[in-house]
């Protein structure tokens, strides 16, 4: 039987969807289902033997991020599974760190995959040149795959339940680190991660100034949504580099994005082109973004969004 392994996130104390995903992959399929995972959740082994898991590698005593630490302890992993599949989200932890692991292991490595299949060999596809085209490739030899997931691209499928999980705990140190991380800053606070969000409210340079993203969180609470921005007003320093959506932020695939005041450029459309529905509000009809869009408004920001906030409460 072939081994399969997934890296698990959370967040507050259940996994991500982006974990999810990755464990759905394997739904339905004949794989010996190992998880690991850093930082020790007591609830989380209950959630995961509902997935079919039947052994989970958790690493103890890290207290802040360093790549060399999280790679010591995924190659312990690794070494002690020899699994035929090391799945995990794309994002930027697993892009600092897998790349590392396949090095050092020599496995096929592949990222920002959005269409995936095991059986009977691996197929997976992602997009290329800002999603203007996708690439597939087919791995047909025994060796490691070692292959990142770009979040909300795989359908989350009913678990396996599993009797029994082993949980190994394993403790990592590094010696003679040539990483340190000296502080960390929280970013600005979210609903929800938004990779991990269904609705997302995204304002740009139209917005005219920082302060009149304060027209976004009011729109996003009544929809539950989370707020992102373009590259743009992320330069201009009206708000944080987390909440970027594009080539060079977050890419993102909720099932309603809402893009105010953004223009629509090509490394943007990179980042959202995969949402389910996207709703843009530009006073410019020849802006780009209308062409991906589900819904256009044209109009001035300033004057539909507060109507749409307003009518939106009152539902």
């Amino acid at each position: 039987m072939k081994t399969a392994l997934i890296f698990i996130e959370t967040s507050q104390g259940k996994i991500k969807k982006s974990s999810q995903e990755a464990l759905s992959v394997f739904a339905g399929n004949e794989f010996n289902l190992i998880t690991c995972s850093v930082g020790e959740d007591s609830s989380l082994p209950i959630e995961l033997k509902s997935w079919g898991v039947k052994k989970h590698f958790v690493c103890e005593g890290l207290k802040t991020y360093n790549p060399e630490s999280y790679q010591n302890f995924l190659a312990q992993v690794f070494e002690t599974t020899q699994p035929q599949f090391f799945l995990a989200s794309s994002n930027n932890l697993s892009r600092d760190v897998f790349p590392r692991l396949a090095a050092q292991f020599n496995a096929a490595y592949m990222s920002d995959v959005t269409e995936i299949s095991v059986s009977p060999e691996l197929v997976v596809r992602r997009p290329l040149y800002s999603g203007k085209c996708s690439a597939q490739v087919t791995y047909t030899d025994e060796s490691a795959k070692i292959i990142l997931i770009r979040p909300n691209q795989i359908e989350v499928k009913c678990p396996n339940k599993s009797e029994n999980l082993d949980v190994v705990k394993l403790n990592v140190e590094v010696k003679n680190s040539r990483s340190q991380t000296l502080t960390i800053e929280s970013g600005e606070t979210e609903v929800l991660d938004l990779t991990e969000a269904e609705t997302i409210v995204s304002g740009g340079r139209g917005l005219k100034e920082a302060e009149n993203f304060k027209l976004l969180h009011d729109l996003a609470a009544p929809l539950g949504a989370t707020v992102g921005a373009s590259r743009a007003v992320v330069d201009l320093g009206w708000v944080g580099h987390n909440l970027q959506v594009g080539q060079t932020g977050k890419t993102v695939a909720p099932t309603l994005y809402v893009a105010v005041g953004i223009s629509g450029a090509i490394q943007h459309l990179a980042g959202m082109s995969g949402s389910k529905n996207i709703v843009a509000i530009n006073k410019d009809e020849k802006a780009p973004i209308f062409q991906k869009a589900t819904y256009g408004i044209v109009g001035d920001l300033f004057e539909v969004v507060p109507l749409l906030t307003e009518k939106l409460k009152s539902l």
